[in-house]
């Protein structure tokens, strides 16, 4: 379980997260959405330990890891796939599995893994992670990682951002078997109504405030409900 305790982060005098409470259960499918700026990949860069709190604790399973490093949070299970993936020079994907599940890995493996996110593995296993891959390609192979990985904690952040259709209609697909398979727990940023969708609990921000969190049934009513019309129309003119 990950607890955070009265989190709060501020920069240029700006409050971007304010006093954030929070408890993730394990096998449990998560979406953090809200307004740009209402704080959403701050959290989860401070989660992950990209960024440090002003003040507060974060607990794994009752150990404090706010003061320990990215690299000790990946020890601990937890993994995270950027909002834009990172392109490797000369890396294959088939180094880039392998680096992520820090054991060796055949390329059968590394093919199984590929598949699951919709990549023909014979097509990409052998190709180097650069800019001759599109964004939804990036995006596929960065989740692949994470995947290979089999995390404690999966955050993803913006899956859907820079993508096109077709790669997103195949994302969702993958978060769906994610949700499914995963014996860990998921926690994905997006503003996307399909991938609310397929939560178990949606968490509301705004202004750096959890707003609403609960059941996917009752919050995703609060986030689409219509906003109600003035049945009232003034007018005004003008006295020459």
């Amino acid at each position: 379980m990950l607890e955070l305790k009265d989190i709060c982060f501020e920069r240029s005098g700006k409050k971007i997260l304010d006093h954030i409470n929070l408890k993730l259960d394990e096998q449990k499918f998560y979406v953090i959405t809200g307004p740009n700026g209402s704080g959403k990949s701050t959290l989860a860069k401070i989660i992950m330990g990209i960024e440090k709190p002003d003040y507060g604790t974060i607990l794994l399973d009752g150990q404090d890891i706010t003061n320990k490093t990215i690299d000790e949070r990946a020890k601990l299970g937890i993994g995270f796939a950027f909002q834009q993936p990172v392109q490797f020079k000369g890396i294959t994907v088939y180094d880039l599995l392998k680096l992520s599940t820090k054991k060796e890995l055949t390329k059968n493996e590394a093919c199984n893994i590929l598949s699951k996110v919709g990549l023909c593995a014979i097509e990409y296993v052998d190709r180097e992670v650069n800019k001759s891959l599109s964004g939804g390609e990036l995006k596929r192979i960065e989740i692949a990682t994470v995947m290979a990985r089999n995390p404690y904690l999966a955050i993803f952040d913006e899956p859907e951002a820079g993508i096109d259709l077709w790669s997103f209609q195949n994302l969702t697909e993958v978060f769906k078997e994610i949700s499914k398979e995963s014996s860990g727990t998921t926690l994905v940023i997006s503003h996307q109504e399909r991938i609310l969708n397929i939560a178990d609990e949606i968490i509301l921000m705004g202004e750096g405030t959890i707003q609403e969190f609960g059941r996917k049934e009752e919050v995703f009513d609060q986030i689409f409900k219509p906003k109600k019309c003035c049945k009232e129309v003034k007018t005004c003119g003008s006295r020459r």
